[in-house]
């Protein structure tokens, strides 16, 4: 992200708008106070995910791992495959013990469903951290 940026863009993913939803409110326009405001792009397909992935500018994507068709993980191993410097992926796990699949398609972090709002905005806290320049 360059030093300009006044803003954060996060992808979210799912083909559920609730769970979508979810997400936003959980971690709302700022999820932290040292971090820029959050701009949404709210996503309930593949090919969409690919387009906005493909034209840049994303600084952390939000995967439902549950999705149907397309599953986050299988859309988390692709994006870590096919673009250079990645931005960084959490995925929305069914439940808790399918961490190890998140691990599989190399996202950063796993939050499993039901969302709890505190662990989703500390993971997403802690990659969107990676994103920001560090000012002294």
């Amino acid at each position: 992200m360059s030093e300009s940026k006044a803003t954060l863009k996060v992808l979210v993913y799912s083909d559920d708008v609730s769970t979508r939803e979810q997400v936003i409110l959980a971690l709302g326009r700022r999820p932290h106070p040292d971090l820029p405001e959050v701009e949404y792009v709210q996503v309930a397909t593949e090919p969409v995910v690919i387009q906005v992935m493909d034209a840049g500018g994303v600084d952390l994507v939000i995967l439902d791992g549950e999705a149907t068709p397309a599953g986050g993980m299988g859309i988390a191993k692709q994006l870590k495959d096919e673009i250079y410097h990645c931005p960084p992926v959490l995925v929305l796990t069914g439940r808790p013990q399918d961490a190890w699949l998140a691990t599989w398609s190399r996202a950063e972090a796993a939050v499993p469903h039901p969302l709890d709002p505190i662990q989703l905005a500390e993971a997403a806290v802690a990659l969107l951290r990676s994103r920001v320049p560090v000012t002294r």
